[in-house]
C-alpha cells in the first residue's frame, strides 16, 4: 500500500484534546497551522504565504506525551501519514487533511525545550523494585539483599536507571573515581 508520509513544521493552533477510546487506547488530537514564509526581494522583508491547517491524531503513549507537553502557539515538528478526507457539512463538500502522527516534537530552531523520559510501568519490574526497597525478609527496610547471608543469587537491590539499563554501582578498579 502506498502511503504519503510527511513532516510538517508549524504551530499548535488549538489545545490538545485527549481521551481514552472505547478500546482502552489513549487518543489525542490538535490542529496544526503551517504558514509558508517567503523573502520578498522587492520589499526586503519576510512575508506570510497561505496557511494550511492539519488535524494531528496521536495514539497510545504519544497521545499522553503530547497532551502533557504541547500548548497553543508552540512551534512543532510533526511526522506521520497524511489522510485527506472528503465529507459533507451543512450541505457542502469539505476536504480535511489529517496527519496520523508517529512523532511530534518542539521545533528547536525557534526555542528551547527540556526533555523528560517517561517511565513505562511494567508490573513485574514494579513488584521487584518494591521488594528491593523493602529489603530481604527479616532485615530492616532498605537493607541491600547482598548484605544478608542467604539472599537469592543476583538480588542486589539496585534499580535500573532510566532507559532500562542498570546503573554502575562503582567505577572500574584503578580508575580512582569509585567509592
Amino acid at each position: 500500500m502506498n502511503e504519503t508520509v510527511l513532516t510538517v513544521t508549524g504551530n499548535a493552533a488549538t489545545r490538545v484534546d485527549c481521551w481514552e477510546a472505547a478500546d482502552g487506547l489513549m487518543v489525542a488530537r490538535f490542529r496544526l497551522a503551517a504558514t509558508a514564509r517567503r523573502w520578498d526581494r522587492r520589499r526586503e522583508a519576510w512575508t506570510d504565504g497561505h496557511t494550511s491547517f492539519f488535524t494531528v491524531w496521536t495514539r497510545r503513549t504519544l497521545a499522553a506525551n503530547v497532551a502533557a507537553s504541547v500548548t497553543v502557539g508552540e512551534p512543532l515538528i510533526v511526522r506521520g501519514r497524511l489522510r485527506v478526507r472528503e465529507e459533507e457539512h451543512e450541505g457542502r463538500q469539505r476536504l480535511s487533511a489529517d496527519i496520523d502522527a508517529t512523532a511530534v516534537g518542539h521545533d528547536l530552531s525557534r526555542g528551547t525545550s527540556a526533555f523528560h523520559r517517561v517511565s513505562h510501568s511494567v508490573p513485574e519490574l514494579t513488584a521487584r523494585r518494591a521488594a528491593a526497597a523493602q529489603g530481604p525478609p527479616g532485615a530492616p527496610p532498605g537493607t541491600p539483599a547482598e548484605a544478608v547471608a542467604g539472599a537469592p543469587a543476583g538480588a542486589t537491590g539496585a534499580e535500573p536507571a532510566a532507559g532500562g539499563r542498570p546503573r554502575a554501582e562503582s567505577s572500574p578498579p584503578g580508575s580512582g573515581t569509585g567509592p
